[in-house]
Parts: C-alpha cells; structure tokens; sequence
C-alpha cells in the first residue's frame, strides 16, 4: 500500500480521501447501445475539504455501559454476584459485553458461574445484547432486543420475554432481531417469540429455544441444541454438521423449508424416541419458566397432541443412537 501510494506522491491514506483528480474512467460503453458517465462523480468537490468526516465516536460517560461497569466492578472482583435492574434503549449497544470480559479477566469464563450476576432490562436492547457472554452473566430483557444476541456467547443465560400486559401475540411476533447466536459456543437463550433470519448460523454448544425464525435458521450448526415452537423460513440447516434441532411444523411444510443436503428429519412420536420426548418436554418446561411464555404453557398442556407435530432435526452423519446417548449422558 505505500508503494502504490508514494507513486501517487502520497504519504497516507488520509491524504489521497477524495482526491477524484487521480481516478480516470476506463471503458465509457461497457456493451452495444450504453454509455455510463462518470463525469459528476469525478468532478473536484464543491465544499470546503476533499471529504466528509465524522467525529470519533466515544463511549460517552453516563452511558448504561458505563453505568454497570462501575456498579458492578466490586461485585465481579469479589465473586460476589447479585441481581441489578435497569433500564435499556436501543442506543444501549453490546450491553453485557465489557461486563462478560470484565469476568473472564478476573476468573475465566467459568469462574462466576456459582455466584452469578443476574441483570434485569426493561425496554429495547440495541444490538449484540450479550454478544460472547460468559458463565456467572445472566440477562433477562422485558421487551426486545435488536441484532446479534448471543453472537459469540460462551456461557450464561440470555432471556428475552415481551413486557407484562403485552396484548399481541408473543409466539408470532418478532422479539429478537437477525442473525442472533452466531458462533455461539455456550450458555442459553431463551426468547418467547421469533427470532430473525440467519439464527444460530455456526452455534457450536449453545441451547437456545425460541417461538419462530426467519430463513437460514441453524446454517453451518456444529454443536448445541435449538428448538424452534413455531414457523421457520426457508433453508433451515444448510450446513448442518452437528448437534441437534427441534421444529414444530403445524402448517406440515418444513419438508419443503429444511435443507435437505446433510440433516435428516425424524417423527419424535415415533417408537424408539422417548428419550427425545423427555428432552424436548424439558425444554419447553425450562423455556416457560424462564420466559413465562404462554405458548409454551399451551404446548406443554397438551404435549400428547404436539408431540406427534415436532420433527427432530439431525445431521445425516450422526445415527439416533449416538444422539440418544449423548442426551443420556447429558442428563
């Protein structure tokens, strides 16, 4: 890059930034019948500077970020947990994030997990809430929250559940935004409605459970657990190399939704899957109890006639047994 940029008698970067006098348009008809003219784009500026430049974005000082940081330092030095409540607008980027290395820092990733912190929101989180949480780190937003939740988490829990008094209806409205979980490698996540598109695409360990997902949901999974109670978008699992899934299919679609290249799907109500019954009744019992979702409650009243209407999702590599077993072993 210097080189090329001492033959344009430039220093740096900075000083070739809007200089359009040193581009030249190469080809003016690319086909038969069409000219492109770059002439307005090229043209000197007609402002004061060759270029426009915002001003450095800082953390500013009574931000909740900051806010957290400095009440809960004493708690995260001494392992002494807690539970906090506060509020959350989605300028509140990455909340969790500084608090998660703050912990690994001071006793690894694992290290708070018997005395954990646990974080209650109230409003709209901005994006990556919980991004590479760690063990002892427990959110809970009452509300929703944006883009990447989860990204990257190792350990903790992640909660996300509508306000109180909510008058829609949870399980098909949107709660979490896209691409959430992405390389997760741990904890939970817990959403009572539907997540965006490209959800746990390359979770690699995490448990999630959510009511609902866009296209793309668990591409490139390697590892961990999702169980979706509702609708999924189009190529579910493509990639799909590890772990496990579990899709509710009222509508009778996911056979023309699921990528069909390296997962098989299998009927949980079928002879020989009573272990996966009582994983999945246990999932959904834990994603009531944390999120208080109805729809849950709903599955869980009547699991004999949901039950037959779950399909369990596997990669085509992995037999039922070896599953089967891992699950036992889990337990």
């Amino acid at each position: 890059v210097r080189e090329w940029l001492a033959l344009l008698g430039a220093r740096s970067l900075d000083e070739i930034i809007g200089r359009t006098d040193l581009l030249e348009q190469l080809e003016v008809s690319p086909r038969e019948g069409v000219k492109v003219d770059l002439s307005r784009l090229l043209a000197p500026a007609q402002y004061a500077g060759s270029h426009c430049a915002a001003p450095r974005l800082y953390q500013s000082p009574d931000s909740l970020a900051t806010q957290m940081d400095d009440l809960l330092a004493d708690a995260i030095a001494h392992k002494r947990g807690g539970e906090h409540r506060f509020l959350i607008h989605n300028t509140d980027r990455s909340v969790g994030t500084r608090l998660a290395g703050a912990i690994a820092r001071a006793h690894g990733n694992h290290g708070m997990a018997e005395a954990p912190l646990n974080l209650r929101f109230r409003g709209t989180a901005g994006q990556s809430l919980g991004a590479f949480n760690v063990d002892g780190l427990n959110l809970e937003v009452e509300g929703e929250a944006n883009d990447y939740v989860g990204k990257g988490m190792a350990g903790g829990r992640l909660v996300v559940r509508p306000p109180r008094g909510a008058r829609f209806e949870a399980r098909n409205t949107a709660i979490i935004g896209n691409t959430c979980l992405y390389g997760a490698t741990g904890g939970e996540l817990f959403a009572a409605g539907r997540a965006g598109e490209r959800f746990g695409v390359r979770n690699s360990g995490a448990l999630a459970v959510i009511e609902g997902a866009g296209d793309h949901c668990c591409e490139y999974m390697t590892d961990g657990i999702v169980a979706v109670l509702g609708k999924v978008g189009l190529n579910f699992g493509a990639g799909f190399t590890g772990g496990l899934a579990y899709v509710l299919d009222i509508d009778r679609d996911f056979v023309d939704r699921y990528n069909h290249e390296l997962i098989d799907i299998h009927r949980i109500s079928a002879e020989g899957f009573e272990s996966y019954r009582q994983h999945l009744h246990t999932l959904i019992g834990r994603h009531r109890e944390m999120t208080g979702s109805i729809w849950a409650q709903q599955i869980l009243d009547e699991f004999r006639d949901y039950v037959g209407k779950f399909w369990l999702v596997k990669p085509k590599a992995a037999s039922i047994e070896s599953l089967a077993a891992a699950l036992r072993n889990a337990a």
